[in-house]
């Protein structure tokens, strides 16, 4: 409308007064739009801002309010939640709920379970202190892939990633022995897990026991007893496996997805919301151990 005065103005038909009058707006919102209508508001600016974070990865794409305040906040730019939300919701990319991801491990009533050590305690001061561990599923071409990781609560990092065709006690082991070659964390690891069959058998406790590690288990039905490695695998099914249809791809290459995302990306390159300046978890850690050096 504003832009209609402009064009018969400049043809000097009417005056300003007259065609405000007759479009039935003021002459002040007039002369205002014409000193700033052709301006971008601040809110395009931010969202361009927005769009280069999310364009220097492609998983960056998943990044929700917080990590984009944190990524802003990183370059220097302070703006409110509330004005990330705005402009964020206009460039269309707030992101829905994820869906919540459903138990694989089943529990074995008879069987002894340990002493739920962490009481969803999940801080920790150093790296080795607490690991999480669980099973989650995905549905690919030629079967099912299980995925059992172990996720070390100082920084969020996960340092083993075991992969196989089928969910038995040997996947868990071979989680916990890729854990132990990565690290070599010495005795007194509390390594904490649900309540599942697989960390209930024997063989899986000898194992432990082999590294000197103790044992922590979730009370029977208690997701949020670890939730943290809960919260991980509802973070790599909405920002990748969710994305794919997997049960178009082989097990092989669903694999080598989810490998390059966590050990790769997640790890190393994705803005943390828990860490200390969003740090993500390997690079929290070497600064933690640079600091630990250097007093």
């Amino acid at each position: 409308m504003f832009g209609y005065i402009r064009e018969t103005k400049g043809r000097k038909r009417f005056s300003v007064v007259r065609m405000c009058k007759a479009l039935k707006v003021s002459e002040t919102g007039y002369y205002k739009w014409k000193r700033t209508g052709n301006k971008p508001k601040a809110w395009q600016l931010l969202l361009v801002k927005i769009h280069k974070i999310l364009d220097e990865h492609p998983d960056n794409q998943n990044y929700g309010i917080k990590r984009i305040l944190i990524a802003l906040e990183q370059r220097g730019e302070r703006v409110s939640r509330s004005t990330v939300i705005r402009a964020m919701r206009k460039g269309n990319l707030l992101h829905a709920s994820p869906r919540r991801p459903e138990g694989v491990t089943k529990a074995e009533e008879k069987a002894q379970r340990p002493e739920n050590l962490l009481q969803r305690d999940f801080s920790a001061t150093g790296p080795n202190e607490k690991w999480l561990t669980d099973i989650t599923q995905i549905p690919c071409l030629d079967g099912t892939l299980y995925i059992a990781p172990i996720f070390d609560c100082f920084g969020g990092e996960i340092i083993a990633l075991a992969m196989e065709s089928t969910m038995k006690k040997e996947l868990c082991i071979q989680a916990v022995k890729e854990a132990y070659r990565t690290r070599n964390p010495g005795s007194g690891v509390i390594i904490h897990s649900d309540a599942g069959s697989q960390y209930t058998s024997e063989l899986y406790k000898k194992t432990l026991g082999g590294f000197h590690a103790v044992q922590s288990m979730s009370d029977v039905g208690k997701c949020y007893d670890n939730a943290r490695m809960e919260s991980f695998f509802a973070t790599l099914k909405k920002e990748k496996l969710y994305q794919m249809n997997t049960m178009k791809r082989t097990r092989e290459d669903v694999k080598t997805i989810v490998w390059r995302y966590v050990m790769v990306y997640y790890n190393r390159q994705r803005i943390s919301t828990v860490n200390k300046g969003g740090l993500p978890p390997t690079m929290f850690r070497i600064q933690a151990a640079a600091r630990q050096a250097a007093a």
